[in-house]
């Protein structure tokens, strides 16, 4: 799943983005409300999870202007505030749910897995191409109705080249959206996990689905079907 995090408490959005894509989400974090707001607007999150105290524009102006340019993302509300009236104002606004800080985060996790469960966005939740299946609600990918078990990251990489597929992705974009770390080109942490999962998704197969571009990426060729 990927998720937008705006949130201006520097340690709580590093805990966040770390924790939601050990849990397998690809995760973007922004400190101020125009910077997520816009960040809303330019690209496909399947959530949103916002802080309703923001340094220039606040969570309430958020959700009136996503309400009103009928933007489609859920939004989970995050906040400190224990008003009553604040919850139920974020709600009227369009937010899904709602959390108090200090919160639990296997709580929070449920609770994302409950927005999927809801439809969220109404984008497909089984991504297919060819052979290879990957449910992003159940967790299962499978390739020829066998079975693969993938940990977080490769989880999480292989949605990443799904969902960009038939476009080369770099060794610095899957650092910056899978380990949110900024490129280091001494690391082969990337190599590594592909490895990994090519060992897994291709193994025993006529037709590798995932293919180095020497000196720029790798690549995961063909079309995605969202079902």
């Amino acid at each position: 799943m990927k998720i937008l995090v705006i949130e201006d408490e520097v340690k709580l959005g590093q805990f966040l983005g770390e924790g939601l894509a050990e849990a397998g989400h690809v995760c973007d974090h922004f400190m101020d409300g125009a910077g997520g707001l816009e960040a809303a607007r330019g690209a496909e999150y399947e959530l949103i999870i916002l802080d309703l105290m923001l340094p220039d524009m606040n969570g309430f102006e958020i959700l009136t202007n996503l309400r009103e340019s009928r933007h489609p993302t859920p939004v989970l509300v995050l906040s400190a505030l224990g008003d009553t009236d604040k919850v139920i104002q974020a709600l009227d606004l369009g937010a899904i749910d709602y959390m108090r800080k200090p919160f639990d985060f296997d709580e929070m996790l449920a609770r994302i897995r409950t927005i999927q469960r809801r439809g969220g966005n109404q984008s497909g939740y089984q991504l297919s191409v060819g052979d290879l299946q990957l449910n992003l609600l159940s967790r299962e990918v499978s390739r020829s109705g066998v079975r693969i078990n993938l940990s977080n990251r490769e989880f999480a990489l292989l949605e990443f080249l799904l969902t960009h597929s038939n476009q080369v992705v770099t060794k610095a974009q899957i650092l910056d959206k899978i380990w949110d770390i900024n490129f280091d080109p001494g690391s082969n942490i990337v190599e590594v996990h592909m490895y990994q999962l090519r060992k897994k998704i291709d193994k025993d197969t006529l037709e590798p689905l995932i293919q180095t571009v020497i000196g720029r990426g790798y690549l995961l060729k063909g079309e995605v079907i969202k079902s």
